[in-house]
């Protein structure tokens, strides 16, 4: 896809992007780094959690979903960060052997009022998995440069 800036977005354009495959390996190693919880490292423990199974971290779910997102290239000439995530929800378990894909909604576009180089892009980014369930939804405000400015 082609790098867009603020000003090339329209409010309910959305994108579909790919899928990545969760592996057990995978799952556990993102939990012995970064949410050392028993249902997300051990799979006898996990088996007796609510969950009956081992689990991805919902970091790790929405780390992935946002990868997608940002692989695509199309933020690659305009992304500045962001100043931060609205509405994040968790929503079903994410299994080994799941396969997620991210849908992104393009839902308000507000160019800076001070600043006429940049703005920011509310984008809502959904995980999907195989069986088309939705499993995370959050909103990241993406601060992006602004075509004007760019030429």
């Amino acid at each position: 896809m082609l790098s867009r800036y603020l000003d090339d977005f329209k409010v309910g354009e959305v994108f579909r992007l790919g899928g990545y495959t969760f592996t057990e390996g995978e799952i556990i190693d993102f939990a012995l780094r970064f949410d050392p919880q028993p249902f997300h490292l051990d799979v006898a423990a996990a088996g007796d959690s609510i969950y009956g199974g081992l689990i991805a971290s919902g970091f790790q779910s929405i780390a992935i979903c946002f990868r997608m997102f940002i692989q695509s290239g199309i933020l690659a000439q305009s992304s500045m960060g962001s100043p931060g995530i609205d509405d994040l929800r968790w929503l079903a378990p994410v299994r080994p052997g799941d396969t997620l894909h991210t849908e992104v909604e393009v839902v308000e576009i507000k160019p800076s009022r001070s600043k006429p180089d940049r703005g920011i892009a509310r984008l809502r980014y959904s995980a999907i998995n195989q069986h088309d369930e939705t499993v995370a939804r959050f909103v990241l405000n993406h601060l992006l440069k602004r075509r004007a400015a760019a030429t």
